[in-house]
């Protein structure tokens, strides 16, 4: 595996310490991840394509971009890979294509990949899909049923959401050199010399009571304990009330549907003042229980740090070389200066060989580890790596 990585910001390019280990021209794969603004610019996605002929663009706009162990803003992330072995395939879907169902969505874009690549005298089945999807107008709960519903047990999952920093205003996806809204886009990874490794791991504290959500539908919570959701927020909220709905990203959902099974994260999109409502980025199912979370600095940099381990023993023995980098948000604004303390960790596990890319999210698509169900999780470190042999 070859890989190239370059930055842009406000500047132009940066060609100090771009990564580059070799060349790259026939790279198959670039990833792009920038802030709305940077993959709106004209004609710059267009000379990247331009660069790297060949290589399908994937990516998407962020809440912030991670290149190594740096996190920057307001820039553009390019990471041009060349694979020795394993060949791609991709699909794309338009929500208002499928009515705005999520499920649907997910179903369509598994339908659109091919479960095999003829090679040769054989066929190379399909391995690993890594989705990134509008992070505004999805559940991404329903997306991620819909997906692996339709995909063979043997295939995982990892992704996640697009970002627009604390703005919530518009994310794209880019796909075939083109970045829109409204969209998700699969890469499915084909290749039995490819070896796929994942973790998604938060580290923060509940606090408060648990409450029973006895009003909500799909991805919008009405009431807790038969009382108001947004009501009850605001009373924890205090002061920051008025920021909502960035400020709730400071105090996320742990939300569990039955007694002994992990609980996922669930972080606001939005709020309604009119219904009293929430709406989150997945599903907040009637019936299941919630506490709300708060932020433990130093939990959270071990998140990141034990997600890396997981990814990284995925893969047995192969050291990884790519490692694609998924944290929420939430994450980035409270350990703001602390920031890349999260992504250092990850480097002292994958160590100095693995090339770190990635970008902070509405939302982070993942098992929590290997042979787990993949979910949809929020507030957490999401990391896929990649090696060949």
């Amino acid at each position: 595996m070859r890989i190239e990585q370059r930055l842009w910001t406000a500047a132009g390019w940066n060609q100090e310490g771009n990564g580059s280990r070799h060349d790259v021209s026939a790279a198959q794969l670039v990833l792009v991840f920038g802030a709305p603004s940077v993959l709106s610019r004209p004609g710059l996605l267009a000379e990247i394509q331009q660069r790297h002929c060949s290589a399908l663009l994937f990516g998407c706009s962020t809440a912030g971009e991670i290149r190594g162990t740096h996190v920057v803003d307001d820039a553009m992330v390019v990471t041009a890979v060349q694979f020795a072995g394993t060949r791609l395939a991709s699909a794309r879907v338009v929500l208002s294509d499928c009515e705005d169902n999520s499920y649907l969505a997910g179903e369509r874009l598994a339908a659109a990949l091919p479960l095999e690549l003829p090679a040769g005298a054989q066929a190379e089945p399909l391995r690993h899909v890594f989705v990134l999807s509008d992070g505004l107008h999805v559940n991404g709960s329903d997306l991620v049923r819909g997906l692996t519903a339709c995909l063979p047990a043997a295939v995982t999952v990892t992704g996640g959401l697009a970002g627009d920093g604390a703005r919530f205003g518009s994310t794209l996806v880019v796909h075939a050199g083109h970045a829109e809204s409204g969209t998700v886009a699969a890469l499915g990874f084909y290749g039995a010399g490819l070896r796929i490794g994942f973790g998604s791991l938060g580290g923060w504290d509940p606090f408060g009571p648990e409450r029973l959500i006895t009003r909500s539908h799909g991805n919008v919570l009405y009431e807790f304990d038969g009382q108001s959701a947004l009501g009850l927020y605001k009373q924890y909220l205090g002061a920051h009330a008025d920021q909502l709905p960035a400020s709730g990203l400071l105090f996320p959902l742990s939300l569990r549907t039955k007694a002994g099974e992990a609980p996922v994260v669930r972080t606001i999109l939005a709020v309604d003042e009119a219904t009293q409502s929430l709406t989150f980025a997945g599903d907040i199912p009637e019936g299941a229980y919630a506490r709300l979370m708060k932020a433990n600095f130093d939990r959270l940099i071990d998140g990141a740090t034990d997600a890396a381990r997981t990814s990284q023993g995925a893969v047995g023995g192969a050291a990884a070389e790519l490692a694609i980098l998924i944290s929420c948000v939430g994450r980035k604004l409270l350990l703001k200066q602390r920031v890349e303390e999260e992504v250092e960790g990850v480097r002292e596990v994958l160590g100095p060989g693995a090339a770190l890319a990635g970008f902070y999210s509405y939302g982070e698509i993942s098992p929590f580890k290997p042979g787990a169900r993949c979910e949809l999780h929020n507030q957490t470190m999401t990391i896929t790596t990649f090696s060949e042999v």
